[in-house]
């Protein structure tokens, strides 16, 4: 999916995706109302990083489009694009990188 957004400094555009909810002995559906907000995204686009104190060098981002990553409950911006909610967040919103 091509973004039309590219986000400045130490900023990452994240996709929120549901996690999987699975419970013993079947299926249960949970109404949209007892669910939380998504912890877990796509990020989508990142920042160059950055810059350090003497505001000479960037410091690279941790994080890169494709990884899928944990959020704070309440981290970033919302905004939607092409009709896709997505959230603008500093990379030090993102709690950790989930890897397969």
């Amino acid at each position: 999916m091509p973004v039309s957004i590219r986000p400045l400094g130490d900023r990452v555009l994240v996709e929120p995706v549901e996690s999987e909810e699975t419970f013993a002995g079947g299926a249960f559906v949970l109404p949209e109302t007892a669910k939380e907000k998504p912890q877990q995204g796509l990020v989508r686009a990142a920042g160059p990083g950055k810059y350090d104190e003497e505001g000479e060098k960037r410091i690279p981002m941790d994080v890169q489009e494709g990884d899928r990553v944990l959020f704070a409950k309440y981290a970033g911006t919302e905004v939607k694009l092409d009709g896709i909610s997505m959230l603008i967040m500093k990379e030090s919103d993102i709690l950790g990188i989930v890897e397969a």
